[in-house]
C-alpha cells in the first residue's frame, strides 16, 4: 500500500496553467476525492498521477518513490476511466485478464485473481459473457474488476459513474465505497458531482481554475468552507449569497442586506466587528431557511419578507424558491408548508449558521 504526495506540481498546456502549484498528501489506505467544475484541473492532476501527461513543475512520489519520469505501468496504478473501454469481442474474463497475460503471469493465479474480483464485485456468473450482453453498471464493474486483478498500491478512477443512471449511480457509489474498505488500498477518485464527493470521500480537494481552494473532510468542508467558491459547490441546492455591509446599530452589530436586515449571533460579534462599515457577503443554506410558520424554537431568527416563485414537491420536504428585493435564494423547508406561486411569505434564516465573507477577496470570515 502506499501514500500519493502532490509537491509544488503545475501542468501547462501552452498558455493555459492546467494545475497550478499542487500540493496534496494523500495517506495509505485514504480515499481522496477531487471535485470541481469542468476544466478545473482536476482529471488533469490524475493524469499526472498515471503517467498520462507529463508534470511541467513539482514532482509526484508514490510511497516515497518519485514517479516523474517512471512509465505508466511501472507505477503500480490502476485506472479506470470514465468509458468502460472493454474489448468486445472479449468474454468478461478475457476483458479482466488480458493485462495480467501481458505480463506473462501464470494461468492458475490469473484465474485466482479474477475470480476474486469477480466475487467482490458479484459479476462471477457474467465471466462468459461478451460486453454487449452487459447492462452500464455491469460493464463498469468489469471496469473495476480490470482494475482490481492488478492488486495495485492505488486506485484511479476518473468520473467512473458519469455513464450510469440516477438510480445506478447510487447503487454503484455504494459499491465503490464498500470496495475502498474491503481493499484496503488508495483510492483517488475524479467526479464534478459533490454529492458523490461528500458521500464518498475520507477528504475532498475543492479545485477550480487548476488551484487548490480547500482540502478537508466532507463535514469540515460543509461547515467550514475557506472561501465563497467552496461555500457555494458543497452541498445541493446551493447555499445562497447576499451582499450587505455591517454596520453598528446600539451596540450591537447588524448586517444590512438593502431588503433585509439581520442581527449578528453575539458568538460572531468578536469576529465580525473588525469588518463593521464593511461591504461583506452574508451566505445561508437552504436547509436554514424555513417557514416562518415551522422554524425551529431554539435558533436566532431572521425574518425576511419574500415572494414565492417556484415550488418543488420532494415527499419529505419542499424545495422553494424565492425572491427578496433584488435576491433570489431557494429554501428547503417543511412538507407541510402550502406555498404556491406567488405567495407573498415570511421566511425565517437561521442566524446561528449564517457564513460570511469578505467582499474582495471572497475568504471566509471566521
Amino acid at each position: 500500500m502506499a501514500s500519493v504526495t502532490y509537491d509544488h506540481v503545475s501542468k501547462k498546456f501552452g498558455d493555459v496553467l492546467a494545475v497550478n502549484n499542487l500540493n496534496i498528501q494523500v495517506e495509505d489506505k485514504e480515499f481522496l476525492v477531487l471535485v470541481g467544475p469542468s476544466g478545473c484541473g482536476k482529471t488533469t492532476a490524475l493524469r499526472l498521477l498515471a503517467g498520462l501527461e507529463d508534470i511541467s513543475d513539482g514532482t509526484i512520489s508514490i510511497g516515497k518513490r518519485v514517479v516523474n519520469d517512471l512509465a505508466p505501468k511501472d507505477r503500480d496504478i490502476a485506472m479506470v476511466f470514465q468509458s468502460y473501454a472493454l474489448y468486445p469481442h472479449m468474454t468478461v474474463f478475457d476483458n479482466m485478464a488480458f493485462g495480467l497475460r501481458l505480463r506473462k503471469m501464470p494461468k492458475d493465479e490469473i484465474k485466482r485473481r479474477v475470480d476474486k474480483a469477480a466475487a467482490i464485485l458479484g459479476i462471477g456468473e457474467l465471466l462468459q459473457r461478451k460486453p454487449r450482453q452487459l447492462s452500464g453498471g455491469q460493464r463498469q464493474r468489469v471496469a473495476l474488476g480490470r482494475a482490481i486483478v492488478r492488486e495495485p498500491n492505488v486506485f484511479l478512477l476518473d468520473e467512473p459513474l458519469s455513464n450510469l443512471d440516477a438510480k445506478l449511480r447510487v447503487q454503484t457509489r455504494a459499491q465503490i465505497s464498500k470496495l475502498h474498505k474491503d481493499l484496503s488500498t488508495t483510492f483517488i477518485y475524479v467526479t464534478h458531482d459533490q454529492v458523490e464527493a461528500m458521500t464518498m470521500a475520507t477528504r475532498i480537494a475543492v479545485m477550480n481554475f487548476g488551484v487548490l481552494q480547500q482540502i478537508d473532510t466532507p463535514h469540515n468542508l460543509y461547515e467550514q468552507p475557506a472561501n465563497k467558491f467552496v461555500a457555494g459547490f458543497i452541498g445541493s441546492p446551493a447555499m445562497n449569497f447576499f451582499d450587505g455591509k455591517i454596520e453598528k446599530a446600539n451596540g450591537k452589530l447588524v448586517l444590512d442586506a438593502g431588503h433585509f436586515k439581520m442581527d449578528v449571533p453575539k458568538n460572531r460579534t468578536a469576529a465580525y466587528e473588525p469588518y463593521a462599515g464593511k461591504a461583506v457577503t452574508m451566505g445561508i443554506r437552504p436547509e436554514d431557511v424555513h417557514n416562518d410558520k415551522f422554524a425551529p424554537s431554539n435558533i436566532t431568527p431572521a425574518k425576511v419578507d419574500a415572494k414565492v416563485e417556484v415550488v418543488e414537491l420532494m415527499g419529505n420536504e419542499i424545495v422553494a424558491y424565492f425572491k427578496a428585493g433584488n435576491n433570489d435564494f431557494v429554501g428547503r423547508v417543511d412538507p407541510r408548508s402550502e406555498y404556491t406561486y406567488g405567495d407573498k411569505v415570511q421566511v425565517v434564516f437561521n442566524a446561528d449558521n449564517m457564513h460570511l465573507f469578505d467582499k474582495e477577496t471572497e475568504k471566509a470570515i471566521r
